[in-house]
């Protein structure tokens, strides 16, 4: 069985339809990863009355399905962190294994490296 991933977008001032907009965009390029079986949005606690599912969706939050292994993390690592270099504004990525949470951003600097090395190591 693989891992599954939290991935939650965060972008400050952005309201839950912006969140929605930017966790959809990032969810295409990850459906695009062999490692990434599916990518849907994470539900959680009870849905409001009339609601389609049993389950409440949160906004710009994912669940990300994987093929076990140490690649399939680091891969969808490379991808958020490539596509919130490419967003050109400050938002940010959390990413939550096992309870464990990281925050990704697009700075390139050796000492967020180093972290989000630590942590696909942790959780592979």
């Amino acid at each position: 069985m693989g891992a599954e991933v939290r991935l939650g977008v965060v972008e400050a001032g952005a309201d839950d339809g912006r969140l929605e907009e930017l966790a959809l965009l990032l969810r295409q390029e990850l459906l695009e990863l062999d490692d990434v079986p599916a990518v849907e949005h994470y539900h959680e606690g009870e849905a409001p009355e009339g609601a389609r599912s049993g389950l409440a969706a949160i906004a710009g939050v994912l669940s990300v399905s994987l093929v076990p292994g140490l690649q399939a993390i680091g891969v969808v690592v490379a991808v958020v962190r490539d596509w919130l270099r490419r967003s050109g504004s400050a938002r940010q990525v959390k990413m939550t294994i096992d309870g464990d949470t990281i925050e990704l951003s697009g700075a390139n600097d050796e000492a967020q490296r180093q972290l989000v090395d630590a942590f696909v190591r942790k959780h592979s």
